[in-house]
């Protein structure tokens, strides 16, 4: 036991002026000079600091030790450069908020960041200061703080945010499906009655048979608006999706073949460039209907007064992370007017007939479902780019 913390310990059957005496008699290092620090050290989890700039010298309590995770280090002192042990993304920071209460602008410094300790992993911490002493010329020579370890806190936090924004999507997504109920299937419902209407006050078979024909158009445009409703609530409630180890190269191949009357209609060309070698642990359905939804979608808004060139490419980094890009030479989307809007359910951009605005909405939601991410770059008239990460969780047996 150090000497501070036999005057602590005395402290609980002593009387205030007996500590005080005792105090006065230790020859303290410069960071236990005084009550509140000495308590500190003892009856809290926050570390304290006490910097020296001439020297370029820190003394620390234990308790900040603990925290920072310093190795084979006495408590009382140390010299190097703290500076290594933030976390890079931090770093500009802390030093931003140090140089204005170096430089007089805020009463204290204060910031939170991480730091890595002795076994590599990183923790955060809130570190507070205060410059003590300055010289003649106003320059800080010495500083005193305090550190605490506010890991459990940032990772509470974190958690509430990754749950608000899986509230706040849930949310967006019941306001889509809130749109179809009170606006599609209510427009369906008055077609379907002043159809009906119609139809009873028709005068001749003609005019009833045309009418018909009308209901038919109606029904089966409902038919497929309660089919793509039904797809997107099955891509969303599925809780524990089906997976195995799928080829990439060969289900773009197959799926194209799928395509192979439209692409020889439009004498597009389809060049498929992914690595054979890549394995995607996900769902095979999903995989088909994510390639079949971004290439039809190339073929549909092909250029009119060019050959349609539809190029998959595929990458994959050190950490593996895979990426597919399938990119087109078509008619484009202006990204400032829809790109907000361009995942959204029921959304059209070019005034297509055949366009229901339900393939990229339900596409995004199986990519996410597999844990990755689409993104979209384009220019009108140039063509598009849609961009898929997903990581590779397991590798062919």
């Amino acid at each position: 036991m150090n000497k501070i913390e036999e005057v602590i310990t005395d402290s609980d059957s002593t009387q205030d002026s007996s500590l005080s005496n005792k105090i006065e008699d230790i020859s303290l290092d410069p960071i236990q000079n005084n009550m509140i620090m000495a308590f500190a050290l003892k009856n809290s989890n926050i570390g304290v600091w006490d910097y020296h700039a001439k020297t370029n010298m820190v003394y620390y309590s234990i308790q900040a030790i603990k925290i920072l995770g310093f190795d084979h280090l006495k408590y009382d002192t140390r010299d190097f450069d703290w500076q290594q042990k933030i976390h890079p993304d931090d770093l500009e920071g802390l030093l931003s908020n140090l140089t204005a209460h170096y430089e007089n602008k805020t009463e204290k410094y204060t910031s939170e960041h991480r730091v890595i300790g002795k076994d590599g992993t990183y923790k955060w911490v809130k570190d507070s200061g205060k410059i003590v002493e300055r010289d003649s010329n106003g320059i800080h020579t010495r500083m005193i703080g305090t550190i605490s370890d506010i890991t459990d806190r940032m990772e509470r936090e974190k958690s509430i945010e990754n749950n608000l924004d899986i509230i706040t999507n849930q949310n967006q997504k019941l306001t889509n499906f809130a749109h179809i109920v009170t606006h599609n299937l209510k427009e369906y419902a008055g077609n379907f009655e002043s159809l009906l209407t119609f139809y009873e006050e028709a005068k001749d078979e003609e005019e009833k048979a045309s009418l018909i024909e009308y209901l038919k158009t109606v029904s089966k445009s409902l038919t497929n608006t309660i089919t793509s409703l039904k797809d997107i609530v099955t891509t969303q409630s599925i809780k524990k999706i089906e997976r195995e180890n799928l080829n990439v190269y060969n289900y773009i191949e197959n799926t194209i073949k799928l395509l192979d009357i439209e692409i020889a209609s439009k004498q597009a060309v389809f060049n498929n460039n992914v690595n054979k070698s890549i394995y995607l642990y996900c769902n095979a359905a999903y995989l088909e209907s994510i390639v079949q939804n971004l290439a039809s979608n190339a073929l549909k808004y092909s250029h009119p007064d060019r050959q349609p060139i539809i190029d998959i490419n595929s990458e994959l980094s050190s950490d593996n992370q895979l990426t597919i890009t399938v990119a087109d030479n078509g008619i484009g989307i202006d990204l400032d007017k829809f790109g907000d809007k361009i995942f959204g359910l029921y959304k059209t951009f070019h005034g297509n007939e055949n366009a229901q605005g339900v393939g990229l909405y339900l596409t995004k939601n199986q990519i996410e479902a597999l844990g990755g991410k689409i993104s979209v770059s384009s220019q009108v008239n140039m063509g598009t780019t849609f961009t898929i990460t997903m990581t590779l969780t397991k590798n062919p047996a």
